[in-house]
């Protein structure tokens, strides 16, 4: 490696949306989810790039994605700052074609982040997480409706007129509804590694599925901050709000739109019985409600993790019961307006996305079988 004690290249550019470039490398923000702020060449083949939120204050969850192309093969230093944050939290990730994405050696310190990377004329993407893009839905849902002949409807639009699609399993004669939920927070893709498998084998032929979806109807709208996934945001939607806090309040157009789908389900005589939220924390968690929280039936959640653990061997989820009044979470608002179990189905960051894959099927199968154990009767206020 050069030495670079008395070379110091002083050139800060800020970026709008387009590139960052210098005599050898350039960067580029050109595609969906791509989030970068400034760039500086703080010596030969070496860079420090910013990296701020779309407002503040915000989680300290730092999002961040950029392409990187050299004019020759080189090897290049990249130091990482992420502004206003207390610290770094996705570990980077390479891809050449999108698909396929490596993990590659990282330093991470509070709020800095520093890699190097092997760099040549064919563009190199670089995040923070696996970019799963709003085109993305769209096409996974229209394959998902193709194969399982559920339709795929548009619920609305975003801030940013961007469609929020709805897929709808329902028959008429069925008055209990499932309600799967995705992409508040636009970084944390585990939750949606998570999602895509759980409802397709919920909506997808097999024995138990088909039995299931005999008596519950289900809702699932996987992509709700469509606008935060495109332009890369750390965790809100285009007003600069967390739509994960925004339920009950209801100031948001993302949240009323599924408000105004669940008011619909009660005219129509519907009735809300349980409801999943998908998202991505730490470490592996189902976030509920406590047992005396008055949500029916009261040990449901509960009698399906029963169900679920010894199916997982060496895998475990967290379990954490909390109630929290007027905090606008979405399981809080579905437990305290129906009086059913909610839960916020968390995935690790770094768990591994086979694992990932394969728990969601075994936690569907058996959530799936727990909710035909129970009598409908057991979701209603006597």
């Amino acid at each position: 490696m050069k030495k670079l004690v008395f070379f110091f290249v002083v050139v800060l550019m800020s970026f709008s949306g387009s590139a960052c470039e210098f005599s050898d490398v350039s960067f580029t923000t050109d595609f969906s989810g791509a989030r970068l702020s400034e760039c500086k060449q703080q010596a030969d083949d070496r860079y420090l790039l910013k990296v701020e939120a779309e407002n503040y204050p915000v989680n300290h969850s730092p999002w961040y994605a950029f392409k990187v192309t050299a004019s020759t093969k080189r090897k290049i230093k990249i130091n990482m700052e992420f502004i206003k944050t207390e610290k770094a939290r996705y570990r980077p990730k390479t891809t050449k074609d999108g698909l396929k994405w490596t993990s590659i050696p990282f330093k991470m310190r509070k709020n800095k982040l520093s890699f190097y990377l092997n760099v040549g004329e064919k563009p190199l993407l670089v995040a923070g997480q696996e970019i799963i893009s709003s085109s993305h839905y769209a096409s996974w849902l229209t394959n998902l409706s193709k194969v399982s002949g559920h339709p795929v409807s548009q619920l609305g639009t975003s801030i940013e007129d961007r469609p929020i699609y709805q897929l709808v399993s329902s028959k008429p004669e069925s008055k209990e509804w499932i309600i799967l939920l995705g992409r508040q927070h636009p970084p944390e893709i585990t939750g949606a590694l998570a999602l895509f498998p759980f409802s397709q084998t919920l909506l997808l032929d097999s024995e138990l599925a088909n039995s299931f979806r005999e008596r519950f109807n289900i809702l699932l709208i996987p992509n709700l901050n469509p606008d935060g996934v495109e332009n890369g945001h750390w965790r809100h939607n285009m007003n600069g709000v967390d739509l994960n806090r925004d339920w009950g309040k209801f100031k948001q157009k993302e949240t009323r739109l599924v408000k105004m789908r669940l008011d619909q389900f009660i005219r129509d005589g519907g009735r809300i019985v349980f409801a999943i939220d998908f998202h991505s924390t730490f470490k592996d968690t189902l976030y509920t409600l406590p047992t005396d929280h008055g949500q029916l039936p009261p040990l449901l959640v509960e009698q399906w993790v029963a169900k679920l653990a010894p199916q997982l061997d060496d895998f475990k989820f967290r379990v954490k019961p909390g109630s929290k009044s007027d905090s606008g979470v979405f399981k809080q608002f579905i437990a305290d307006t129906y009086g059913v179990h909610a839960i916020t189905y968390e995935m690790g960051d770094n768990t591994s996305r086979g694992k990932i894959n394969s728990v969601a099927k075994i936690a569907a199968q058996a959530f799936m079988q727990q909710m035909l154990d129970t009598p409908a009767k057991d979701f209603i206020k006597k």
